[in-house]
């Protein structure tokens, strides 16, 4: 029985510092970028996008596609960074476990 009962705490230590890395990971920033820097993305570590900052000679009236898709590069590799930050962090608690349904889990 007491086996059970110091696992059981085991288990309260790990969701207890895995729910403080969630919070943590709230105020943790990532940044992506495309075309040189010309668009920046951040991201905070619960995959949210918190910024957007473009360089005024990447803003082309005649070329609104190409914005358009620099936006969305930057997007997407803030977002991959948020989330490599996120599996990293819980990697720590978890012993780098691939444990289904954690949070910053792949």
């Amino acid at each position: 029985m007491p086996n059970i009962q110091k696992m059981m705490k085991q288990v309260q230590r790990v969701q207890a510092e895995m729910a403080r890395i969630q919070e943590e990971l709230g105020g943790r920033r990532v940044e992506g970028t495309a075309g040189g820097g010309a668009v920046r993305v951040v991201a905070n570590g619960h995959q949210e996008l918190v910024e957007v900052l473009l360089d005024p000679e990447a803003v082309d009236p005649e070329d609104v596609e190409m914005l358009q898709d620099l936006i969305l590069t930057a997007a997407n590799d803030a977002l991959k960074r948020s989330q490599e930050l996120a599996a990293q962090e819980m990697a720590k608690v978890t012993g780098g476990l691939n444990v289904p349904g954690l949070p910053g889990l792949p």
